[in-house]
């Protein structure tokens, strides 16, 4: 139980590197036909963007699916906590994609949503910064990153970008 449960965590940890790493060169990449709706204002309930998280859940189930309660189950399950935290902490919090009311006061979770509103204050793709959902560098190191750049907004917050 206590190895199963090392891969659940380890799977989410990792998850958090992947996925940060797919935001920054696939995402802001060739994949920006995909996720250039979430970097835009719109009114709809979903985004283009949103078929990355199929992609992800589709490889979960996949993973389910051969794993049948082997290791790779257990990476299955690591995945889908990841994509309910990513849901929670981004989709909710963060962005306030449907009705969650809390609003961080202080702490990580307030560091965490601010990194996010400097990731989408530039506009575009190119100089972006703070590419994980649930890792945020310190705020000040970000804001110093972005100094002088063009096209840049630090007042947009999430609530700009989803209806």
């Amino acid at each position: 139980m206590l190895v199963n449960a090392a891969i659940v965590v380890g799977t989410v940890v990792a998850m958090e590197a992947i996925a940060a790493l797919v935001h920054r060169y696939v995402m802001h990449g060739p994949g920006w036909g995909w996720h250039r709706s979430h970097h835009e204002p719109h009114d709809h309930l979903l985004e283009r963007n949103d078929l990355y998280a199929l992609v992800f859940a589709a490889l979960a189930c996949g993973l389910f699916v051969v794993g049948s309660f082997g290791p790779l189950y257990w990476v299955a399950i690591g995945l889908t906590l990841y994509g309910f935290l990513y849901f929670v902490v981004h989709d909710g919090m963060v962005h306030r994609r449907w009705p969650f009311r809390y609003v961080p006061r202080r702490g990580y979770l307030k560091r965490l949503v601010q990194a996010h509103r400097l990731h989408h204050a530039v506009e575009g793709r190119d100089g972006c910064v703070s590419f994980g959902f649930l890792y945020a560098p310190p705020v000040a190191k970000l804001r110093s990153k972005l100094r002088g750049r063009p096209g840049l907004n630090l007042r947009a917050s999430p609530e700009d970008h989803a209806a």
